[in-house]
This record gives structure tokens, sequence and C-alpha cells, in this order.
């Protein structure tokens, strides 16, 4: 079960080698609101660098996995994020449908519910 979770980028740690095999980088985001939270992620093995293109103090949007293991009758918990980008990208809005010379449509361009009633009322021509 993936989710996604959209803040601003509070801090990026460096690299770490768990293992030979094995590395793993941290970030935290906050939250907007009354009471912003501070939430940690987790980028591991070739997605370390996912974070890096993004600057601190932007808005970013992070696709994320929860992810869940006991050790030692100790239970932990991981945000695992495996996709980021910028939040202003989301934002932006779709950009309007040129009409047939290049110009975005106006009202009038668009079809009506009375362009579309059949001109001889016939509506046994239905192929069902």
């Amino acid at each position: 079960m993936s989710f996604e979770i959209i803040g601003k980028l509070h801090k990026v740690f460096e690299v770490q080698a768990k293992s030979e095999k094995f590395q793993a980088r941290d970030f935290v985001i906050t939250t907007e609101g009354q009471y912003p939270q501070f939430i940690k992620f987790q980028l591991t093995q070739d997605r370390c660098e996912l974070i890096s293109k993004f600057e601190e103090g932007k808005d970013i949007k992070v696709y994320f996995d929860l992810r869940g293991r006991e050790w030692n009758e100790k239970f932990f918990t991981n945000l695992n994020a495996w996709k980021i980008e910028s939040a202003q990208e989301e934002n932006a809005g779709p950009e309007p449908i040129p009409n047939a010379i290049g110009e975005p449509p106006v009202m009038g361009d668009f079809p009506t519910a009375k362009d579309a009633t059949p001109a001889n009322n016939d509506l046994d021509d239905l192929p069902f």
C-alpha cells in the first residue's frame, strides 16, 4: 500500500552505509497546519540520490510505503520513500487545450446539450 504527502523539505541527511551492500539516507519534511509535524522518511539503495535535486525550504510531494519489522521483541516502523517530486508541478494545473488555430479555447467553442440533441428526434437508431 502506498501513500503520498506534501510538505516543506526541512533537512536532508548524508547517505549512510549500513553494511557493504546496503545504504540509506534520511530526510525530514514539515507539514502545514495548526500543529506542524516533522516527518522523517528513508531512502534506500539507488534511491538515496532522489532527494539531492531538491533544496531545503521547498515544497515537495513524497510517495512512500510503510515498512515494519521486529527485532528482539522490539518493533520498528519506517516510512520508505520511493518517489519525490516538486509540489509546485502539481499545483500548476493543466494547460488549456488550444483550438484549431492555436488559441486557448473560449466558452463558446464547447458543444452544449442543445447541440447534442438529434435533429429529427428519431431515437430508434441506437445499436443496442
